[in-house]
């Protein structure tokens, strides 16, 4: 089980990384907000309320890629302009949680950040998941790197996501927590850099 010397640690490398990218992403998030900006007509920095470490809600920053008007999980490609889907498939919509990871809220490395009603309801043992700021990438989101698609061939996307992604997840961030090693965030980092 991830201990307290581990979080220091792990919280150490975060802002050495952060502060290391700052310089070489500043302008590149700037570009993409303008350019999601005009692409959407709607102010192209995108915050949405998420459930983090200890289950503190917090607001997690990205760029805005889905016109303002309702969706559905697994219909959201639909919603999403091409250029939205365009900073979808290569996750440049997440580069704003950069700014997370400065500011505690977030790690590279890490559970996925939920949206209330799903982490913040954990029960029992499962509940671990909750010890660690929830991250940008991690060992689930690895996995289920192609989960929109996956959603999208779902009769009941909701359903399936609640019930089967959601249990999957719960599982793999828990054993994440159990066997926590340095050495497992980089390699995380690296896979998902390369995939």
């Amino acid at each position: 089980m991830i201990n307290s010397k581990q979080l220091l640690v792990k919280r150490g490398f975060d802002l050495l990384l952060g502060f290391a990218l700052l310089p070489f992403l500043v302008i590149p998030v700037v570009l993409l907000v303008v350019l999601a900006t005009v692409d959407t007509r709607c102010f192209g920095w995108f915050a949405q309320e998420r459930v983090g470490q200890h289950g503190r809600l917090f607001r997690m920053f990205k760029i805005r890629t889905l016109r303002v008007e309702p969706h559905a999980l697994g219909d959201l490609d639909a919603s999403a302009s091409s250029f939205g889907r365009f900073l979808r498939r290569y996750k440049l919509d997440e580069l704003p949680q950069l700014f997370n990871v400065l500011f505690g809220q977030m790690s590279f490395v890490g559970p996925r950040p939920d949206v209330p009603g799903f982490a913040d309801a954990l029960k029992g043992a499962d509940r671990m998941i909750l010890k660690v700021k929830p991250g940008i990438t991690g060992p689930a989101s690895l996995k289920y790197q192609h989960e929109a698609q996956l959603l999208a061939q779902q009769a009941q996307p909701e359903v399936y996501n609640r019930e089967v992604i959601w249990a999957d997840k719960v599982k793999i961030n828990k054993a994440y927590v159990e066997t926590y090693r340095f050495s497992l965030d980089l390699r995380l980092l690296l896979k998902s850099i390369f995939s």
